[in-house]
């Protein structure tokens, strides 16, 4: 291989290692797929509950830190993402959700042409190897392992007919012909491990002569030749390198790091772009805005019996016996999600769809990562599935070893902030159902002193945390402001796309990783046929 690839895919995430798989799938082009981070020899990236091991971690975590918001009562927020093969995938809850179909039909609305839900089905199905089999809205022979949960407890179904009393039909397929319901989550992993992009796009692939991975990257711009996308300017290892791309460079590193290379590299609001003394290629004022995210309002629930994770585990003696569990069988406390029972609600303020979405944990702690309470305890965290709110990713200099500035603006619209009244409200009828009332011995979080709209919502604001779904910050659409147009190219320049969350005109109604998966390999045929014509 020399430096000179077809195909130059930045980042090795969610959507970077679907594309660096299909677009070098012919055997006929070179690819070359960039990636900041390291390989993912990390145990506890495969092990599934290991991403209270790998956030927060700078080893596998770009530990991006958001500005103080008001919408949080002053709060900065730690925002990760992966930084490693797999990119997010490899740090993520596992936790498979597509969201809506009218979330796309959105789209189509806005003037992307060709990501109706109709047309993107049959790349949610092409990814997937759905361990329940073959229908109209699932696939088989994909290389996404999609598997349904084997760690359940007791208290996990006693939510599930909690909130069932509440008119939520019990649903054991949210990515089927409706989401409305509640169950248990299906997870991207396989007999006990994790299935990242990585894991699946990768593992089986990086023999073949025409693609290079390359780690370590850190890309500093990208390098245009008459308004032509032509080569990536990195550094490894201390060293500067240039790889020339004959055919694109296809930026695949997410919602904070595509928008912050377009900026250094002379694509983004004019103003900003020279006030970091870059020269503007294109002034695209709205690289970088359009900044979405699900925010969560985790409740956190006393049991009166020791029924929850916090007692399974909360000895050496009980650890081990865990760990030998997952050992022998693969199973147990070592093999669950970041959450086990979601539940997509509406609020009295929702219409025809839920606007709501829970992910009910059977433990509690402060945050991942930080361990688990002394006390029996469970969580229902609660976000927000289409909030209004907008917010912006910013360079502060032209060196992309200094973060954007994140400003993530949360609960800076009226309907956000009835939106997060709404839901402590609701959550609190949950736990007063016939199903759950039994198990509670206090509120801890809220503070249930907390009655009315305006102590709720500040309460909101003091408590609630990101949920790690930033998305829309490179807006794809059909009107001269886009970002990309619905091809994904980049509006203004010619040979360079952006293919990941970013590109989401609106957020979807769900985690995220499933949506990037399909957004890869959608654009993968997007880039193969635009090739041949």
């Amino acid at each position: 291989m020399t430096d000179q690839f077809d195909y130059v895919v930045v980042g090795a995430g969610s959507a970077g290692c679907v594309l660096a798989n299909r677009l070098s799938a012919d055997g006929t082009t070179r690819v070359a797929l960039l990636e900041a981070g390291a390989r993912d020899w990390n145990p506890w990236i495969h092990i599934p509950v290991g991403y209270f091991k790998t956030i927060h971690n700078p080893a596998t975590d770009w530990c991006y830190v958001t500005e103080p918001d008001p919408g949080l009562n002053g709060r900065s927020l730690k925002w990760p993402r992966g930084k490693v093969l797999g990119g997010s995938s490899s740090i993520n809850g596992l936790l498979y959700v597509r969201g809506q179909h009218q979330d796309y039909d959105r789209w189509a609305e806005l003037g992307c042409s060709g990501w109706s839900f109709d047309e993107v089905l049959p790349y949610f199905r092409r990814a997937e190897n759905q361990s329940r089999g073959e229908d109209d809205y699932h696939g088989t022979g994909g290389p996404l392992q999609v598997n349904d949960m084997s760690f359940k407890r007791p208290i996990c179904d006693d939510f599930i007919r909690g909130v069932a009393e509440l008119g939520t039909p019990v649903n054991d397929d949210i990515n089927g012909a409706v989401q409305e319901g509640v169950g248990y989550f299906q997870l991207t992993s396989h007999k006990g491990r994790r299935c990242s992009t990585a894991v699946a796009y990768l593992n089986g692939i990086r023999s073949r002569p025409n693609l290079r991975i390359i780690t370590h990257a850190m890309v500093r711009k990208i390098g245009f030749v008459d308004g032509r996308a032509s080569s990536v300017e990195l550094h490894r290892h201390g060293r500067p390198m240039s790889v020339t791309a004959r055919e694109e460079v296809i930026l695949s590193a997410g919602a904070i790091g595509s928008p912050q290379l377009l900026q250094v590299s002379g694509v983004g609001p004019g103003s900003l772009l020279q006030s970091c003394g870059i020269e503007v290629l294109v002034d695209s004022p709205e690289v970088g805005e359009n900044l979405q995210d699900h925010l969560q309002i985790r409740a956190v629930y006393k049991t009166k019996k020791p029924i929850t994770l916090n007692d399974e585990l909360k000895n050496p003696l009980q650890k081990a016996r865990a760990g030998l569990e997952y050992i022998v069988n693969r199973s147990g406390p070592l093999s669950m999600a970041a959450s086990q029972v979601y539940a997509f609600c509406r609020t009295r303020l929702a219409n025809e769809r839920p606007d709501i979405q829970y992910h009910f944990q059977p433990l509690s702690a402060d945050s991942p990562g930080e361990g688990l309470h002394p006390f029996s305890a469970i969580t229902a965290s609660v976000c927000q599935l289409r909030p209004e709110s907008r917010g912006s990713i910013r360079i502060q200099c032209a060196d992309t070893d200094v973060h954007p500035t994140i400003t993530a603006n949360y609960l800076s619209t009226e309907l956000d902030c009835q939106t997060a009244i709404e839901a402590v409200r609701f959550t609190r009828r949950i736990m007063n159902s016939s199903a759950m009332k039994d198990h509670i011995a206090e509120e801890l979080l809220p503070d249930p002193e907390a009655t009315s709209d305006d102590q709720l919502l500040d309460q909101a604001r003091d408590i609630a945390n990101t949920i790690y779904h930033p998305t829309s910050t490179c807006r794809m659409g059909a009107d001269a402001r886009a970002v990309v147009n619905p091809r994904l190219v980049v509006n203004g320049v010619s040979g360079l796309r952006v293919v990941d969350a970013s590109i989401m005109p609106e957020i979807v109604s769900g985690n995220t990783n499933a949506p990037t998966i399909m957004i890869a390999e959608r654009a993968a045929d997007m880039i193969i046929e635009d090739r041949r014509k």
